[in-house]
C-alpha cells in the first residue's frame, strides 16, 4: 500500500549544499520523496512510500533520511498538527460546519495541542472523533498515517522530558 506523509528537518551548517544532499538522499532510498528546500537550514521531504502499513513507511523513511544526513534533526512529521480549516478540508465540510460541530460537542471534541487564536489539534484525534460520529469520507490510509505521525512527533518531544519531572507530572496531566 502507498502512504503519503511529510518529514521536516533542521540541517546542520555542513549540510547546506543542496546538490550533494539530494544525491545522498536518493542513494539512501529517498527516491520516493519530493524534496523542498525553501527555508534556509530546513528541508522538507514529501514521501509517497510503499509499505505494509503507515508506521513501517514512516519508520523506513526516517531511517533512510538519517542514513543520508546523519546530522539532520527532525522538526515534525505530518500530517499531524492541524487547524480547523485543515480538518474541514479533509472531512469534506466547510470550516464553519467544523466549528459548529466543535462548539456543539465541546465536551467530547478532542482537546487541542495548542489553544489560542489559532488552535491546533492532532489530526488523528479529530479524524477519530469524526469517524465515531458517522458519515465522513475519510480514508483509512489517512487515519493510519495521522496516527503514525502523531506517535513520531510525541516520541520526538518525549526525549526532552526529564525523568523525575515526568514521574511527578504523570498523574496530574491525564
Amino acid at each position: 500500500m502507498e502512504y503519503v506523509f511529510t518529514l521536516k528537518y533542521q540541517l546542520a551548517d555542513e549540510d547546506q549544499a543542496h546538490e550533494h544532499m539530494v544525491e545522498r538522499l536518493f542513494e539512501a532510498g529517498c527516491d520516493d520523496a519530493t524534496i523542498g528546500v525553501g527555508q534556509p537550514g530546513r528541508i522538507a521531504l514529501a514521501f509517497r512510500r510503499e509499505a505494509p502499513d503507515a508506521a513501517a513507511a514512516i519508520y523506513t523513511a526516517l531511517r533512510d533520511v538519517k542514513r543520508a544526513i546523519a546530522s539532520a534533526r527532525l522538526v515534525e512529521a505530518g500530517p499531524d498538527f492541524v487547524g480547523l480549516t485543515d480538518v474541514a478540508d479533509l472531512a469534506g465540510v466547510t470550516r464553519q460546519n467544523m466549528r459548529k460541530l466543535m462548539l456543539a460537542h465541546a465536551s467530547q471534541f478532542p482537546l487541542p495541542v495548542h489553544e489560542g487564536n489559532a488552535s491546533v489539534w492532532h489530526l488523528s484525534d479529530v479524524l477519530g472523533w469524526l469517524m465515531s460520529r458517522g458519515a465522513y469520507p475519510i480514508s483509512a490510509d489517512l487515519i493510519d498515517v495521522a496516527k503514525a505521525t502523531k506517535q513520531v512527533n510525541l516520541a520526538k518531544e518525549a526525549r526532552e522530558i526529564e525523568p523525575g519531572f515526568n514521574r511527578q507530572l504523570a498523574p496530574l496531566v491525564t
